[in-house]
């Protein structure tokens, strides 16, 4: 039977404009894969900072209105999913094996493990916990894959955190979400922030940092890497 709730006919047309917000990550995933293959890295991560941004608001909308209640046709859902994919690991992982961060054969090893294990990630359907972080490494090599980028240590060092993160992937660890973690939420946001403006310093500066505000980055980098795992340590011993 249709359904003809007063306004229903008026209100599902703006609010598929959410679905288009979220799916406009995917030409700008594009946009920032041409910049890459040119290797304008700072152009790349410039554009992947957008979609960074436009995942950030999508998310709060569509839970703010309901959609998938109201728009039970489309998953948005699945379409974040294919999204954040493209431009949490599958672009960053082109970025490390196709930058002069690592010799061959490292970047195309660390590349594909990048790939196969963001994908098993995905498709974790208990990626979540009640506190609202996430369980295991989220997949966030968009964060990683720039701060190494920007940082640029050691090969031995690249390679091991690359190997490391993997790992983590499948590890009963808890990662924060800077904003649905309500614990310590008063340090995590503000340092989320301080690391944004960093990065975004640093894209401007042709993707470096150095002396005292590297070491900003570094140390808020690492926070924002162990905070969650430092409180289930602190949970544990309690």
């Amino acid at each position: 039977m249709t359904d003809f709730t007063p306004g229903k006919e008026r209100t599902e047309p703006a609010l598929f404009l959410i679905h288009i917000l979220t799916a406009s990550g995917a030409p700008i995933a594009l946009v920032a894969l041409l910049a890459g293959a040119q290797g304008n890295w700072a152009e790349m991560f410039a554009w992947l900072g957008l979609a960074f941004l436009v995942d950030g608001i999508d998310g709060p909308l569509a839970r703010r209105f309901n959609i998938a209640e109201r728009l039970p046709r489309w998953s948005g859902a699945s379409l974040d999913f294919v999204i954040d994919y493209a431009t949490y690991v599958f672009l960053p992982a082109f970025a490390l094996s196709w930058s002069l961060m690592l010799s061959s054969p490292w970047n195309w090893i660390c590349g594909g493990l990048v790939v196969f294990t963001g994908a098993l990630y995905f498709a974790d359907n208990g990626m979540k916990t009640p506190d609202g972080s996430f369980k295991g490494f989220p997949a966030g090599w968009n964060m990683v894959v720039f701060g190494l980028m920007v940082l640029s240590p050691s090969e031995a060092f690249t390679i091991g955190f690359v190997l490391l993160c993997c790992a983590l992937t499948f590890a009963p660890i808890r990662f924060v979400h800077p904003v649905r973690v309500r614990r310590w939420r008063w340090l995590t946001l503000p340092v989320t922030l301080l690391w944004m403006g960093l990065a975004a310093y640093a894209i401007l500066n042709g993707m470096t940092l150095e002396g005292s505000i590297a070491t900003v980055f570094t140390v808020a980098s690492f926070y924002l890497f162990l905070v969650s795992a430092v409180q289930q340590l602190l949970d544990r011993v309690d």
